[in-house]
């Protein structure tokens, strides 16, 4: 792309670049190398492309970093219902209605026919704190819950960066140095049968990653745990999409004991995974989901906490009643009433539906998967697995023994398919030792031609680090 025309007259490339090092703290990276080497800057997109501020293309297989641009860059509708809403009418806080607040409500709640109410705030993160503070309420307001504060959370998930949802991180390199975390969480074992947590093999396990979950909580006291998180297939910890047994033994479980299962469909949520959302490829039937990333395809920010009637009904207490009258959800976001994102929102989704986006994720994921399987000869290939439009390659330096590469190989690996022009994402810095699965979560629009050139790179890209 010519971006001459995007520099305008405010700006030169060198002016950029030099406030690029000068001023932002970039998320997510050591710094100390950019004080010699230029940083990547996004100027323009369209589709699956972005361009630099140098004019390079890249095919983007990540969806903008971190799995959220799901009906791809440039949506001038999108554009424009948002800079509509705004100028009827901005925001208001959400103790008061909105009517893009009502119509997405209503529209999220025809697409989740088991939910009650929805909850809106601002980030993935927000929207897990809000179940979180929703079960420790519940756990002292309800005498039937009375003192289950307790929440499980899997190894590997992860549910954002503020400090409780950080507590309840599977990912022991994103908790370093943020602690002492809040008590009350305890871990469950992830459900990668490739590394499985027990050595043993699927089916003969009888699922024993789900099955432990009971004596977790019997450890823990089942009169202390009102609650488990997990994500439906776990993203940044590598991909992995559990067995089908898994989620109905977890059910089951769950209401044995009174636990709200809660799942995080922040990542795997609006059709990333082949279906409008994660969960409903499993025998499954949460208390709460939670929402954000592909809920606008990041054009802005917004995330929902949805829950069951019977959770909503928990907090409806009378105020006169001087012992009940704190004993409902005393809770704020300030962005959760910004008309903008709800508008946003709507009509995200009504691009996904009008042009069939979550089939395409499901048969494209399913192209893309296959593609990708063709690299699994390679020495350095140990495990290909995916669903939808969310793929994993996880790499080994061994393939007999699954001993993992190092990190600076990891990185070569994407270093040399950006050089290719294709940005590839990977985990890292997150999961000691294993940080060692490049992913795929390309928008939804993307074709075969598109899907084979993501292929072709990461096949070069290995035989670049690890030989041919």
């Amino acid at each position: 792309m010519d971006v001459s025309m995007l520099h305008g007259a405010d700006y030169t490339v060198e002016e950029m670049v030099g406030g690029d090092r000068d001023y932002l703290w970039h998320h997510i990276k050591p710094h100390q190398c950019f004080q010699t080497q230029e940083q990547m800057i996004i100027v323009a997109g369209k589709g699956l492309t972005v361009t630099d501020i140098h004019g390079r293309d890249y095919l983007d297989a990540t969806s903008g970093g971190v799995w959220c641009v799901n009906v791809g860059y440039g949506r001038e509708s999108i554009a424009e219902a948002v800079a509509a809403q705004l100028k009827q009418m901005s925001y208001f806080a959400g103790s008061v209605g909105t009517i893009p607040t009502i119509k997405l409500s209503a529209k999220l709640l025809e697409l989740l026919p088991a939910m009650g109410k929805v909850y809106y705030s601002n980030s993935g993160s927000e929207a897990n704190e809000k179940s979180y503070k929703l079960i420790r309420q519940a756990s002292a307001i309800d005498p039937a819950r009375k003192g289950k504060y307790k929440i499980l959370y899997r190894d590997r998930d992860y549910h954002g960066t503020t400090i409780a949802v950080l507590a309840s991180s599977g990912q022991a390199e994103r908790k370093t140095d943020f602690g002492p975390f809040p008590e009350g969480f305890a871990r469950i074992p992830h459900c990668l049968c490739y590394r499985c947590p027990f050595a043993l093999r699927y089916p003969a396990c009888d699922v024993r990653c789900a099955r432990c979950v009971e004596e977790i909580i019997l450890k823990e006291g089942p009169d202390t745990v009102g609650g488990l998180i997990v994500e439906p297939i776990t993203a940044g910890g590598g991909i992995i999409v559990p067995v089908d047994e898994y989620f109905p033994i977890l059910q089951q479980i769950c209401r044995k004991y009174g636990l709200f299962l809660v799942i995080d469909e922040v990542v795997a949520g609006f059709g990333r995974t082949g279906a409008f959302f994660g969960h409903q490829h499993f025998d499954v039937d949460p208390d709460m989901l939670t929402l954000a990333k592909g809920m606008a395809s990041a054009y802005e920010p917004i995330s929902a906490t949805v829950v069951k009637q019977a959770v909503y009904d928990i907090f409806l207490n009378d105020p006169a009643d001087p012992e009940k009258r704190l004993n409902f959800f005393r809770d704020i976001s300030t962005y959760g009433g910004c008309t903008g994102a709800m508008a946003a929102s709507l009509e995200n989704i009504r691009i996904m539906e009008a042009e069939n986006l979550v089939e395409n994720s499901r048969v494209m994921g399913d192209y893309l998967l296959d593609r990708l399987k063709t690299l699994a000869d390679h020495q350095a290939v140990g495990d290909v697995r995916g669903k939808g439009l969310f793929c994993g390659v996880e790499l080994v330096a061994d393939k007999k023994d699954k001993q993992p590469p190092s990190e600076a190989q990891m990185g070569a690996v994407v270093d040399a398919a950006k050089a290719a022009g294709v940005l590839l994402g990977r985990t890292n810095n997150s999961l000691p030792g294993f940080n060692t699965t490049l992913y795929y979560a390309p928008a939804l629009v993307i074709t075969r031609e598109e899907a084979d050139r993501m292929v072709a790179a990461t096949q070069a890209a290995i035989e670049t680090v690890f030989g041919a």
